[in-house]
């Protein structure tokens, strides 16, 4: 409501101006006055609070992004009503747009997904750049609201928050009935919210997996998870996807997507990712989880030319050699975001299949041809000869971030309606951009929102709505048929997280018998998802006569192979030389991923036979491979010679003797119906965790059932027998690879943990285990973290000591004294052992400069411990010597932790005490605070 006052007061300030204007040129028009010169004329007579404008000092009047830029004062860019602003677009013949939710009921949206029951779910990033300089990005503001049109009258009016109190949230999706997973940023853990009660507000949160996040700006993080028709959930950033399974989440390495805001798939099930600064898709030439293949000319010539309405106001943080004169619009596309590949039956046929996003400094939505030659995509913008887009605006204020093919064969733009959609990084006083922001007063634009839908004066939106939530698995069946592709989605997503078996019947009848191509796909997928494949019946699809379902075999015979059916590999390397390019391609990317026997040879007589242009890029990437480097993403450490024997040791000992339970990938050697012989080791938060876990299971063996599920595998065999070298080599090579990227295991580790625990006899049982490894002690809000001082630790930092457990990290913002402390309070005595964190060197001067960076770890340390926060007790002392520590001591059981700086630093310069990623370990006696 306040924010809602703050909008109506900014603009009423303007009424009196614009009345007084209106006057004015009433008089004008009688003297035959120009009304540009009478505009001039009311803003210079009543600009009092107008802000003066000047080049900054250290601005470059000879540089391009100043020259001929417009210093006169303006009058602000004022927020226009929804149905005004309708009247600003411009689109192709025949179609409308008409808004569906606005402010006051959403704030700043970001992205929009459906559930089964056809309600909207909100991505609300009320947060972003609310000035400037981006104060309070990381205030826990944000939310996800859910909305539903009940009466069918085009306006979603039934609604509201379901989650609040979100830091920047990356993504949203609906994940079954009245539940869907998200993150924060700078924070490392998706979870999974649930309306139990039915209040329309989420009441339970449950860990969903980790190592999902990292750390920068919030332009450059993971986001859009999303569901893949391979069954897979998959998001921007993050060279990995995840799956849950009944033995928990897995997930797989992918190749480098290099998105940043979107994720979408076309009726073939292939991924397109969406590039955030470069203003262009990313990567969508093949299916991502075959790798990143590098492919020369993907855009048209003139593809990154954009052509919006003229705009005027030219705040381009390119400066004015990225201007358009004299319209001030945009002249190279610089940032994107939202795609969708369009799936409906509402609008034009010759939609189906076309490539939508969103271009929010253009102001535009652009509307993409892909074109396939040869097995290499062309992307062409279909209004380039027109120099026009699909949808352009003439209002500034115009930012389209995300679209969507919605339940009713429409589609939707998700529109921020926002001032400034650049971050504060790149709006930094003395810059062009800033200079812009600051004449036209955007930053007080803040706080809006709209969704609209775009639709044509052919075809009525589908008024049907979905209620697949109250629908049984084979009540679902029929909706695979169904020509919007969003009923298709969804109807399988709910299918296979029934893992409702009794379909398999009619699952297979569809993919044999239906005339609905699409429907067979979908029909294919969700028997995959429930593991219900049949060889047989796979087999028979690689000969369809279809080549795109003959792709879509290939694709999902992956699992089958990965099962163990390695007769497979002769049906690739037959299918390589299918007549059809794309099928040769699918089945070339295929024996590459599972890298058949045959590959080298079976790759290289392919590209004698067959000259096509997607055959020759892509063979010769498969016989000589470039190592690639992720692109925003922490690759990690090299590792030293001798670490590396450790890793080849391990892998010897894991493909001779854990595959046969675990194995080839470490998800469980599959059994059918979805069972598994042992616990998945791949992306385990047991494995990751601390490394006791793995090695007094490598020693002395586990029993029974692990998170109630039970294993036909029964007991894990102790190898108490095999050197602390073995353990070492095999603990590592777990731990480090099969997506798990935690810590090696030194030889003198398993040495101490062997010699602690010798008094145990046979194996453990698993929440004996537990007890006895220390556990990351989750940070709830019963917790009181405090400390000396409460500096932000970068710009829209919210200073809060929190902040030391995720990616934003904490600091003193001051240089290291004697006496510093940082301290928990626990809500009840609790067993602590051990404390780990990152403390990030810090950049002195710009890059250009090369200095090297100043390290923030704090050089003397104390542990201390208190019952009352009163009386404290040292039981550690020490120094740090490098960015990540790790600090262990004998356990306490204690309420309060601290520690505190032992000296003042001794080295020159303003050198802070910094961390962030800490961890909390310590001994859980009581199984109901197990995690």
């Amino acid at each position: 409501m306040n924010k809602l006052v703050s909008v109506f007061i900014y603009r009423f300030q303007f009424i009196i101006p614009a009345m007084a204007l209106f006057l004015l040129l009433l008089n004008s028009c009688k003297k035959n006055e120009a009304p540009p010169d009478l505009v001039a004329k009311v803003i210079h007579s009543m600009s009092d609070s107008l802000p003066i404008v000047s080049l900054p000092e250290d601005a470059d009047p000879e540089n391009e992004n100043w020259k001929g830029i417009d210093l006169e004062a303006k009058t602000p860019v004022l927020p226009l009503y929804p149905k005004e602003e309708a009247k600003h677009f411009l689109l192709p013949e025949g179609y409308e747009i008409e808004a569906v939710l606005t402010e006051p009921q959403i704030e700043q949206p970001g992205a929009i997904s459906f559930d089964g029951n056809g309600r909207m779910y909100v991505l609300e990033l009320r947060t972003y750049m609310l000035t400037a300089d981006s104060d309070g990005t990381l205030e826990p503001v944000s939310r996800i609201s859910r909305w539903e049109d009940k009466d069918s009258d085009g306006r979603y009016e039934t609604g509201g928050v379901f989650i609040d109190s979100l830091i920047f949230p990356r993504f949203v999706l609906p994940y079954g009935k009245d539940a869907v997973l998200t993150m924060n940023s700078d924070e490392d853990n998706v979870y999974k919210y649930t309306d139990t009660d039915g209040d329309g507000k989420a009441d339970k949160k449950e860990f969903f997996t980790n190592k999902y996040g990292r750390s920068g700006n919030v332009e450059h993080q993971q986001a859009f998870m999303y569901w893949g028709m391979d069954n897979w959930l998959y998001s921007t950033v993050n060279a990995f996807r995840v799956k849950e399974t009944p033995s928990g989440v897995i997930r797989e390495k992918t190749g480098y997507n290099r998105a940043q805001w979107g994720v979408t798939h076309d009726n073939d099930g292939k991924l397109w990712f969406q590039g955030g600064a470069s203003g262009v898709p990313s990567y969508f030439q093949f299916p991502i989880h075959y790798g990143t293949f590098k492919v020369e000319n993907q855009f048209a010539e003139g593809f990154e030319i954009p052509w919006g309405a003229p705009v005027k106001i030219a705040d381009m943080q390119g400066g004015m050699d990225e201007i358009r004169q004299p319209d001030g619009s945009l002249n190279r596309v610089t940032g994107s975001a939202g795609n969708d590949i369009y799936r409906g039956d509402r609008l034009p046929k010759e939609l189906i299949g076309q490539y939508f996003y969103g271009e929010p400094v253009a102001r535009i939505v652009r509307q993409i041809n892909p074109v396939v030659t040869e097995g290499i995509t062309e992307l062409h913008n279909v209004y380039q000869k027109d120099k026009s887009e699909f949808l352009r605006s003439t209002d500034p204020l115009f930012r389209p971030v995300d679209m969507a093919t919605a339940p009713d064969g429409t589609l939707y733009v998700v529109d921020m309606y926002h001032g400034i959609i650049q971050e504060g990084q790149w709006a930094q006083k003395g810059t062009y951009l800033r200079t812009k922001i600051e004449q036209y007063q955007l930053d007080k634009v803040v706080g809006l929102g709209r969704i609209w839908r775009i639709t044509h004066k052919n075809s009525a939106p589908d008024k049907t709505k979905p209620r697949m939530f109250e629908e049984r698995p084979d009540e679902l069946l029929k909706h695979l048929e169904h020509p919007n592709g969003w009923w298709r989605d969804k109807a399988q997503q709910l299918i296979v997280m029934s893992q409702d078996r009794s379909v398999v019947p009619e699952l297979e009848k569809m993919v044999i018998e239906n005339k609905n191509l699409l429907a067979r796909f979908h029909a294919l997928w969700s028997l995959e998802g429930l593991d219900a494949l049949d060889k047989m019946l796979v087999r028979e699809l690689l000969k369809d006569e279809s080549p795109r379902m003959r792709i879509q075999a290939i694709r999902v015979s992956e699992s089958l192979y990965k099962n163990g059916d390695k007769q497979l590999a002769k049906n690739y390397s037959l299918l390589m030389t299918d007549a059809n390019t794309d099928v040769a391609l699918q089945a070339m990317l295929t024996a590459n991923l599972l890298k058949i026997p045959s590959l080298q040879d079976d790759v290289k007589a392919l590209m004698i036979s067959n000259k096509a242009k997607g055959v020759q890029v892509l063979g010769e990437q498969i016989l000589n491979p470039v190592e690639l480097k992720g692109w925003m993403i922490d690759n990690g450490p090299e590792l030293t010679a001798s670490q590396q024997e450790t890793m080849d040791r391990g892998s010897i000992i894991f493909n001779e003797l854990c595959v046969q339970c675990h194995g080839l990938d470490g998800t469980g050697t599959p059994l059918g119906n979805g069972v598994v012989m042992a616990p998945p080791l791949t992306g385990s938060p047991r494995v990751q965790s601390h490394p006791e876990y793995v090695i007094k299971t490598l020693l002395h063996g586990l029993e029974g059932p692990l998170d109630g599920q039970t294993y036909p595998g029964g007991i894990m065999v102790g190898m108490a027998d095999q050197s602390d070298q073995w353990i070492a080599d095999i603990a590592s090579y777990i731990r480090v690879n099969l997506t798990n990227e935690a810590s090696l295991v030194s030889p003198e580790q398993v040495e101490r943990v062997r010699l602690n625990s010798a008094e145990q006899k046979g194996p453990y049982a698993y929440q004996e285990l537990l007890v006895s490894v220390p556990q990351i002690l989750v940070p709830s809000d019963l917790w009181k973290v405090t400390a000396s001082h409460t500096t932000p630790f970068r710009i829209g930092g919210s200073a809060s000591p929190i902040s030391a457990f995720n990616f934003e990290g904490w600091t003193t913002g001051e240089r290291q004294k004697k006496g510093m402390w940082y301290q928990i309070e626990f809500p009840d005595l609790t067993t602590v052992n051990e404390i780990h964190f990152n403390s990030p060197p810090k950049r002195r001067g710009s890059y250009r400069d090369r200095i090297p960076p100043y390290q923030t770890f704090p050089r003397s340390y104390e542990i201390q411990v208190s019952t009352d926060g009163v009386n404290w007790n040292t039981i550690k002392e020490g120094k740090c010597d490098k960015a990540n520590n790790i600090i262990t001591f004998e356990p306490n059981k204690t309420k309060f932790l601290r520690i505190v700086l032992a000296e003042d630093l001794e080295e020159e310069g303003e050198i802070p005490w910094s961390m962030r990623q800490m961890k909390i370990f310590g001994l859980l006696q009581d199984e109901k605070l197990i995690n």
